[in-house]
């Protein structure tokens, strides 16, 4: 077995791909529709989404390994990075790089790879579109442009992602909030469900910013996402519309399930600070503004963010003034 040598350009390779936001995160329907496809249409039993971190490959999307990741010393993919065309590997027992690969002599039994490496805009390559099988087999030119595409696809869907997600706190950021809650109300008002908004801005980052530096803040503004993210419904539209400010749209629901969230959200935040060292500046204070869509009064999405951002403010300096 041979490892792969590191790219020339692996720190920003390793950068760039740290940016995304991808690693470590849940399975994402876009990106699981295109490996389905690549199982089916090639008939093998694996097909990932692989991703090369610094010491490990990570797969996004995995289809056929009972795995999540692998070391990169073992990856086929740290292979396929290293250049811009298809990695094709027929017979992995017949090639003196994968050989003795603990991913062919052991389980899974790696007899055939092969993979397209998934690139940023730039041209920096972040991982591959790769299929497996269990059986040495080839692919003909027809094939390889096949796969060439469904990497494609899959590079368009991380594009897509990081067009329209929050890289700190892995929310959705203003575009991508703005497109999936115009169509979740488009969606309320069709089928005549009710539907809230609620706007939110954290208090006191700037000095914490100012005391501590921006990485305390970045943790405050990660721990607010975390605790928005484990509050609300899966079906919420949560976002970060940049700074510190947060907004969640709701579907079907009026005040008394907003009240009832805002309620659990404000025993989440206590918990959070009672938690926190006396010597650990990262607490969680905030404002935020409720409001609940009535088409007649609220013609767009804008509308009630408008309305909802005019009563956080109310509430920020109702709490400034004690009252």
């Amino acid at each position: 077995m041979i490892a792969a040598p590191k790219p020339k350009d692996e720190q920003e390779r390793l950068s760039a791909l740290r940016a995304l936001g991808l690693l470590d995160t849940p399975p994402e329907e876009r990106f699981d529709r295109v490996t389905r496809l690549a199982k089916r249409l090639f008939d093998v039993p694996i097909a990932l989404v692989s991703l090369v971190d610094e010491d490990r490959q990570w797969f996004k999307s995995n289809q056929g390994l009972s795995c999540s990741e692998t070391p990169r010393s073992h990856s086929f993919c740290a292979h396929a990075i290293l250049g811009d065309e298809d990695l094709l590997v027929p017979d992995t027992l017949e090639d003196e790089r994968f050989a003795g690969n603990p991913l062919v002599v052991n389980e899974p039994q790696i007899r055939f790879y092969a993979g397209h490496p998934i690139t940023t805009e730039d041209g920096i390559r972040l991982g591959t579109l790769c299929i497996l099988d269990r059986e040495p087999r080839n692919l003909d030119e027809e094939d390889l442009q096949l796969l060439r595409d469904l990497a494609s696809v899959a590079e368009q869907e991380i594009q897509s992602r990081e067009a329209t997600m929050d890289e700190l706190t892995d929310l959705s950021n203003r575009r991508g909030f703005i497109q999936l809650a115009e169509r979740a109300l488009a969606t309320c008002r069709r089928f005549q469900r009710p539907a809230s908004l609620l706007f939110f801005d954290l208090d006191g980052l700037k000095p914490i910013n100012d005391q501590y530096g921006h990485a305390a803040g970045d943790r405050v503004l990660r721990a607010f996402a975390d605790v928005l993210r484990n509050t609300f419904r899966d079906v919420d539209v949560v976002g970060r519309l940049g700074g510190d400010e947060f907004v969640v749209f709701m579907s079907g629901v009026g005040r008394e399930h907003t009240d009832a969230a805002l309620g659990r959200l404000a025993e989440a935040v206590d918990a959070f600070n009672q938690g926190q060292g006396s010597d650990q500046p990262e607490r969680i204070h905030y404002s935020f503004g409720e409001v609940h869509d009535d088409p007649e009064r609220h013609g767009t999405l804008a509308d009630l963010m408008r309305e909802a951002d005019e009563r956080m403010y109310k509430h920020k300096r109702a709490r400034k003034s004690g009252r």
